[in-house]
């Protein structure tokens, strides 16, 4: 036999044994397929022989295939037995055996793409007609009250507008869904209500208030000449009027006393160290009147301010708010986490602070590693006890940090003994199913997570509701397979990459990788995935993106919905993330590269 018919031979061998892997996985998993919804039972199979596939390392096999140009089985994710059948059925006719049709297959690649953009509709409503990735966007607090902010977002691309049940309250929440209904209404759009529940809230506990104080600064040269006044904006301290311009800071002082301020008049004061200052009274306008210095003055809540007219009239500073406090922490610092949450000197020696889930403190155990505030300080448990555990910090290796209240903790080695339920988020599903097309299950870890969610919803009878699971926790990816097919019992499902918690939990090293394959498992079920967590975030927080992100965005595409957090610059994200998928459609359909011509280089023939 010739080395050729030899390598035909044993390309044969290795898919035929590669598809008789499939049933023997649709036996072991028939417990977990069995109950999905009927619109769901080819996909959850499909599933099941793409989990099977993927036990085995295929890199030789995929380089054999190519060289004969058969398919490598590196988009076979939507009809892993249709491909290897294919596959199977071109190297017989190779072989001389004839071609032979492949039997039928569980779903074809036609059905694989049409079952996929089925569900993808379903859940997330119709796709734009250049781009099939559909953009979502965070609604801010003043969605409720401004219907202009979200109108302006859905002219923008706008089409799932997302609701963070863990801020704000029922009341605003139905006046956001009322903005989002009224001005898709009116604009003759399409844009579904995305309601994201709060979950078991893991953060660090309040620390003490500091003090209300403001600095008032000048800008120098580098020979620290004053090349800029500093200047500030004193306003009344009962109905503040907005700074005529942006970067004022805002001193409250009695109406009355400011009323009779004059432009050229110089203010006298005591800053709050002790140092004689003086201010001098500029542009006097309604609500208020701009003041400057040349010399850094500090102001606080108290600070008494004079008029040098002959009257010597005076006020006093008004509240200021109150400086954000941060324990400040090394590597080799040792961090005491309570179960107490009473707030805590930010100076304390040694280091504390509470933290706001108290099961934590039943399962975290020596020599497991937290994190906070999304991986910027990490270290590991060093000590245990039922009230308290020690915390050694070795990240970051150099340097200090800030820990600041309210700051995320991520346990990516503890296994947490509280549902991803919680009562805040019972409570909160009578008005999600009231006024919402999707709910998002935050900290969704096992499957038992899912089937209480279910029974929740179907308690509150409803059946149509939209469910995505959230994974971004390392439990919940490693549960992924059980909890997609714990999710499609209901027809309408999909999977967001919570890539924030996700990195900090699996590792910043690991998360393309993750990613990577959260997406092909997606795939393989035919459900919708959600790109989210830090997409254009320096765009909608600067309105300047950085080159990374705008990459970063492109691979977006990839995914049936792109979701985009709040900002100061978040219409211009959503036109500049519109744009992008749009230019990006026409080059890649999830991992498919698409060959349309060239048009850069239309010109360039020699």
């Amino acid at each position: 036999m010739s080395a050729d018919a030899d390598h035909l031979d044993g390309l044969q061998h290795d898919v035929d044994e590669l598809l008789g892997t499939l049933s023997d996985a649709q036996a072991r998993w028939q417990p977990w397929t069995d109950p999905v919804a009927p619109e769901n039972r080819c996909s959850a199979i499909n599933l099941v022989h793409y989990w099977a596939l993927r036990q085995y390392d295929l890199r030789d096999l995929q380089g054999r295939l190519a060289t004969l140009g058969l398919s490598s089985l590196g988009r076979s994710e939507g009809h892993v037995q249709a491909t290897l059948a294919s596959v199977s059925a071109a190297i017989a006719a190779i072989r001389g055996q004839g071609w032979q049709p492949p039997t039928e297959a569980t779903v074809t690649p036609e059905q694989g793409t049409e079952l996929l953009n089925r569900n993808a509709d379903a859940l997330l409503g119709p796709a734009a007609e250049d781009r099939a990735a559909r953009i979502m966007v965070t609604l801010p607090s003043e969605a409720a009250t401004d219907i202009g902010l979200v109108s302006a977002l859905i002219g923008s691309g706008m089409r799932i507008a997302r609701i963070n049940c863990a801020h704000d309250d029922a009341d605003a929440w139905k006046a956001m869904a009322a903005n989002v209904r009224a001005a898709a209404a009116r604009a003759g759009l399409s844009c579904l209500i995305a309601m994201d529940l709060a979950g078991p809230k893991l953060r660090t506990g309040p620390l003490q208030d500091g003090p209300q104080v403001v600095r008032l600064h000048p800008s120098r040269n580098v020979r620290g000449q004053v090349v800029a006044a500093a200047r500030g904006w004193l306003t009344s301290g009962q109905r503040p009027a907005r700074a005529p311009e942006p970067g004022l800071t805002t001193v409250p002082v009695d109406p009355g006393w400011l009323s009779r301020r004059t432009e050229g008049e110089e203010l006298l004061l005591h800053d709050s160290r002790g140092s004689k200052r003086r201010l001098l009274v500029g542009a006097t306008l309604p609500g208020g009147v701009v003041v400057t210095t040349e010399k850094t003055t500090y102001l606080e809540t108290g600070t008494v301010l004079t008029a040098s007219d002959p009257a010597r009239d005076t006020t006093v500073v008004g509240a200021l708010p109150v400086v954000d406090e941060a324990i400040k922490l090394a590597a080799g610092d040792v961090l005491r986490l309570t179960r107490d949450c009473t707030p805590v000197p930010a100076d304390e020696d040694p280091p504390r602070i509470g933290c706001t889930l108290p099961e934590l403190f039943d399962s975290v155990e020596t020599g497991e590693r937290i994190f906070f505030d999304d991986g910027k300080i990490g270290g590991q448990v060093v000590g245990i006890h039922p009230d308290w555990a020690d915390i050694r910090i070795d990240h970051p290796a150099r340097g200090t940090v800030k820990l600041h209240a309210g700051r995320g903790i991520n346990v990516p080695d503890t296994d947490l003994t509280v549902s991803a339920l919680t009562d805040k988020d019972l409570a909160d599903l009578s008005t999600v199913v009231a006024i919402a097309d999707v709910v998002q299950f935050s900290f969704v870890r096992e499957p038992a997570d899912v089937i209480r969610l279910f029974e929740e919803l179907t308690r509150l009878g409803d059946t149509d509701l939209g469910v995505v699971l959230k994974i971004e926790t390392r439990l919940a990816f490693e549960h992924l397979p059980q909890l997609m097919l714990t999710a499609m019992r209901r027809p309408n499902v999909g999977v967001m990459i919570a890539r924030g918690d996700l990195a900090v939990e699996c590792g910043y090293e690991r998360m393309a990788e993750v990613q990577e394959e959260t997406l092909c498992l997606c795939e393989a079920a035919h459900l919708p995935v959600i790109w989210a967590t830090q997409v254009l975030e320096q765009l909608a927080k600067t309105g300047l993106p950085s080159r990374a992100e705008i990459s970063d965005a492109a691979m977006a595409e990839r995914a049936e919905c792109v979701m985009l957090n709040k900002g100061p610059y978040i219409t211009d994200a959503v036109v500049a993330l519109d744009d992008i998928l749009g230019r990006m459609a026409g080059h890649e359909y999830k991992k498919s590269s698409l060959l349309r011509p060239l048009r850069s280089w239309a010109a360039s023939t020699p």
